[in-house]
């Protein structure tokens, strides 16, 4: 591995405390933030993740609205919505899909780079920088965002129903409400049931299966073959001076 790459030992890979203070968001985004973390969801979440944490729960990421301080509200033009963070130690760094450059990239991660080459004839990012890690989407106005943003190691979706999807949903709000058109990208039923959230006829809403081996080649829409990526480009195009 390039010794340019942080050593195990200097990466903090899980949450240390339930403390919004430390989870840092662009500007535009503090409003939604600072609203939920006041609201009676907001603070029963945070109990629960405090609880969770003096228990000795070991939770993933260490920043979960990481999301939110890399794309800014006024620089989203395209949302990917996950489910919720990886679960294995060093995997989950705050963004959908993503991973740390250097983690082996998982498998829905490898479908999505198979589709991108397929589609836009883009070659996978070269392994282990920056390898799985999306970074670069995300500065780029792609919103990697999960519908609940922490999770324990080793136990899938542990955190669903406790309070995220209450600032996630406001958070697809708040882009739907924007001024600027944007891409959605819902793949699998659970991105899918947010279709409510957000003004179709204002932005593009593109759906899929779930980009996972157990259903990236199933009916109805197959994600590989699906030509999102595509899609999008030519429809940023369209409604987009400042073409990336």
């Amino acid at each position: 591995m390039p010794s340019d790459l942080p050593s195990a030992a200097a990466v903090i890979t899980q949450l240390p405390s339930a403390e919004p203070a430390q989870w840092p968001v662009a500007a535009d985004w503090q409003p939604v933030v600072s609203t939920f973390f006041a609201s009676e969801a907001g603070r029963r979440l945070l109990t629960f993740l405090q609880q969770r944490l003096q228990a000795g729960a070991v939770v993933f990421p260490p920043q979960p609205l990481h999301a939110l301080a890399l794309t800014p509200l006024a620089s989203v033009r395209v949302v990917i919505l996950g489910q919720d963070p990886y679960h294995g130690r060093g995997q989950a760094q705050g963004l959908a899909f993503s991973v740390p450059p250097g983690v082996a990239v998982p498998p829905s991660l490898r479908n999505i780079f198979k589709e991108l080459q397929r589609d836009l004839g883009e070659p996978p990012p070269a392994f282990p920088q920056p390898g799985g890690s999306l970074e670069r989407w995300a500065r780029h106005g792609v919103l990697l965002l999960n519908t609940c943003l922490t999770v324990e190691e080793g136990q899938p979706a542990s955190h669903a129903g406790k309070g995220w999807e209450v600032l996630t949903d406001a958070v697809i709000q708040a882009v739907s409400d924007a001024a600027s058109p944007v891409v959605f990208m819902l793949w699998g039923n659970h991105a899918q049931s947010k279709r409510g959230l957000i003004d179709a006829t204002r932005h593009l809403v593109l759906c899929a299966n779930h980009p996972s081996p157990l259903s990236a080649l199933r009916p109805p829409v197959p994600f590989l073959g699906c030509g999102h990526f595509s899609q999008a480009k030519a429809w940023r195009e369209t409604h987009f001076s400042d073409k990336p």
